[in-house]
């Protein structure tokens, strides 16, 4: 039985990341209606550049217990690199679905080099840091790893903010109004480009949030963007193209 929790706690940790990414490759498809390959890039460079952040924060005297917030602002902080992006992909919004696989697939083989360039080769982790700093909480005759029930209530307060995000704000109302019909909010006065930038970058800091909250369990490696890319993929296909409950579960589906 106790196996059976640690299999069933560990498949939902690995839900609770991969629906992040998941996540906001459902809010890019479903307001600009562009298939995101490079979102498995996104991923990868939030690990890498998490690893590099939390190394930095060490060395500069931040507490180690403090590490899960260093991760959490390394991955918003690469948020910035979204509005470069959706600029480049502004090009391919109107032409043939086959043109946005490809640019963003030609996407995934830059940021290759990139994390190649300022990274290497070797696959890079942060050791026993989440171990060592959070311990494990003990039900009874289970003990999870306190830093994975903290993922799990992180990545459930974010789905549940963005619920509330899209639903309850101006800013959400608008966004939706212009996933509906972009041509006649453009005409009522919404900013659409600047809506497609802000989206995009929302979407980009999932991945790279997600990317960054894994890799004190996992190894940050060249093959994750691949990888992902092919768990997100799945996830999307079970729960539907730009349905946010569906990729809450169909990420819970492929995470168990």
């Amino acid at each position: 039985m106790t196996a059976f929790f640690d299999i069933l706690i560990g498949g939902v940790f690995h839900a609770a990341v991969l629906f992040l990414v998941a996540a906001g490759l459902q809010l890019v498809f479903g307001v600009q209606k562009i298939v995101n390959l490079a979102c498995g890039s996104f991923y990868a460079l939030g690990a890498y550049f998490g690893i590099t952040a939390v190394n930095w924060a060490l060395k500069a005297g931040v507490p180690p217990s403090l590490f899960l917030l260093v991760l959490l602002a390394s991955g918003v902080v690469l948020g910035v690199i979204g509005p470069a992006i959706e600029a480049l992909l502004r090009t391919v919004y109107d032409r043939d679905e086959a043109f946005q696989l490809l640019l963003t697939f030609a996407l995934v083989l830059m940021f290759q080099d990139v994390l190649r360039f300022f990274w290497g080769a070797n696959p890079q982790q942060l050791g026993n840091l989440a171990m060592e700093q959070y311990g494990k909480l003990t039900l009874g005759a289970v003990q999870v790893p306190t830093y994975n029930a903290l993922v799990i209530v992180a990545s459930v307060a974010i789905a549940l903010g963005i619920g509330a995000f899209l639903q309850r704000t101006r800013f959400g109302r608008i966004l939706r109004a212009t996933a509906e019909n972009r041509e006649m909010s453009e005409a009522l006065g919404v900013n659409v480009r600047w809506m497609y930038a802000s989206v995009f970058t929302l979407g980009t800091m999932l991945g790279t949030v997600g990317g960054a909250l894994v890799v004190p369990t996992a190894a940050a490696s060249l093959d994750m963007p691949v990888e992902l890319v092919v768990e997100a993929f799945a996830v999307v296909v079970i729960g539907g193209l730009g349905s946010m409950r569906g990729a809450l579960a169909g990420a819970l589906i492929v995470g168990l």
